[in-house]
């Protein structure tokens, strides 16, 4: 073996290192990735609501409306 094959403690560790900060680095954009994957579905299912939507519990009576004299 040359000296260029063995690996030292040192290449070990750096090693290490980087195989941590480049996983570290994809769970961060994929956590990016989900946070404004939820936002843009939220706002698209907000600017695409029907009419009826609207008005989804007009049928029905709450306690609240019983004995206010009207």
């Amino acid at each position: 073996m040359s000296e260029a094959e063995v690996s030292t403690p040192t290449e070990t560790g750096h090693n290490t290192l980087q195989a941590i900060g480049w996983v570290s680095l994809g769970v961060g954009i994929a956590a990016i990735g989900i946070v404004v994957g939820r936002e843009l579905r939220k706002r698209y299912q907000f600017n695409h609501r029907t009419p009826y939507d609207f008005y989804v519990n007009a049928g029905t009576h709450t306690a609240s409306e019983f004995g206010m004299g009207v």
